[in-house]
């Protein structure tokens, strides 16, 4: 296999995908079926998981146009999880704008998303033919874990105990394996082995896991200026987080006393529950329980990313510095 002599920069990378996504024609007629398409995929965000396919063919092969429509495939499906799932928690806002059902209506914003899961196929079908049996595999297999982790999910919000396994469980399906599977996609397109491919899977998944529960952490710990939404809306809405899981779980006596009854009232000031629930935290130590196992999930990444049989180049380094960089981004 030939190795990438001229990295480009992951700007370009994100220039190349962005512009694939204005040019793919994803349909006209109806335009109510369409539109909606157009609109959540312009809505921006990161684009980390066709950028991680991006990067991962870099490590292998030079020119990355062969993969950036399978690329975009993964972007495809993101973001038709991401439709689907607004309907189900009657989310209002996606990136600071309408969501789909808000902006036209639950039953249009379904069957976009479906076409939207038909087109991911239509664009992994760029794929040279010899990989497609391959590719679909594993993509059917990731597909299937995000749609099981979350009913899982949900599930867990009619439960009184959800176990730390379990929900690491739930998180590596919902969050984890469609950033394993992006990463592995790119080595699949690259020819690289099938051992580098399984190892990049197992990168993403366990960076993927702890990129969730610093969200957990986030979600409690943050500087609400920098982080873009309310701090403590998962105590507010009793969402089962790594972080509670572990507060029940030591919580004794009097805490336990306290966390249970905020847990079970259905009137409260948001301001006094985020602010009590906190303090029960901090007194438990679940920050730092919780960054422990975050950094563990991510040192177990680091350890099998050095393992790729890849030399240590820039592309090597701009993969590994691209997740760093969100690992340690700002509170």
């Amino acid at each position: 296999m030939s190795q990438t002599t001229s990295p480009v920069s992951t700007d370009k990378l994100l220039q190349y995908l962005e512009n694939q996504i204005r040019e793919y024609p994803f349909g006209e007629n109806p335009s109510a079926l369409y539109e909606p398409i157009s609109y959540i995929m312009s809505l921006g965000g990161k684009r980390i998981r066709p950028l991680l396919t991006l990067m991962a063919y870099s490590l292998y092969k030079s020119d990355v146009s062969a993969a950036l429509t399978p690329a975009l495939a993964v972007e495809v499906f993101h973001n038709f999880t991401l439709m689907h799932d607004d309907i189900m928690d009657d989310a209002p806002l996606r990136r600071g704008q309408a969501t789909v059902h808000e902006k036209w209506n639950a039953n249009t914003a379904i069957l976009s998303g479906d076409v939207m899961l038909v087109k991911a196929y239509e664009m992994l079908l760029a794929a040279p033919s010899e990989k497609l049996p391959t590719i679909f595999r594993l993509f059917n297999q990731a597909a299937t874990e995000v749609c099981e982790g979350q009913q899982h999910d949900m599930d867990f919000e009619k439960m009184d105990h959800v176990s730390e396994d379990a929900y690491i469980d739930m998180i590596r399906q919902k969050t984890a394996v469609l950033l394993g599977f992006a990463l592995q996609l790119g080595a699949v397109l690259a020819d690289a082995s099938e051992e580098d491919g399984q190892k990049l899977y197992e990168f993403g998944v366990n960076v993927g896991i702890g990129f969730q529960l610093m969200d957990d952490l986030l979600d409690v710990y943050a500087d609400q200026a920098k982080f873009g939404k309310q701090v403590g809306g998962d105590i507010i809405s009793n969402k089962k987080t790594f972080l509670l899981i572990k507060a029940k779980e030591l919580a004794t006596g009097e805490q336990k006393q306290n966390l249970n009854n905020w847990i079970a009232k259905e009137t409260f000031d948001k301001t006094e529950k985020v602010n009590a629930v906190t303090a029960i935290y901090n007194e438990l130590g679940i920050d730092k329980l919780t960054a422990a196992q975050m950094h563990e999930y991510f040192e177990q990444g680091f350890a099998i990313y050095d393992s790729l049989s890849v030399p240590n180049n820039e592309n090597y380094i701009q993969l590994l510095e691209l997740v760093k960089n969100l690992v340690h981004r700002e509170k």
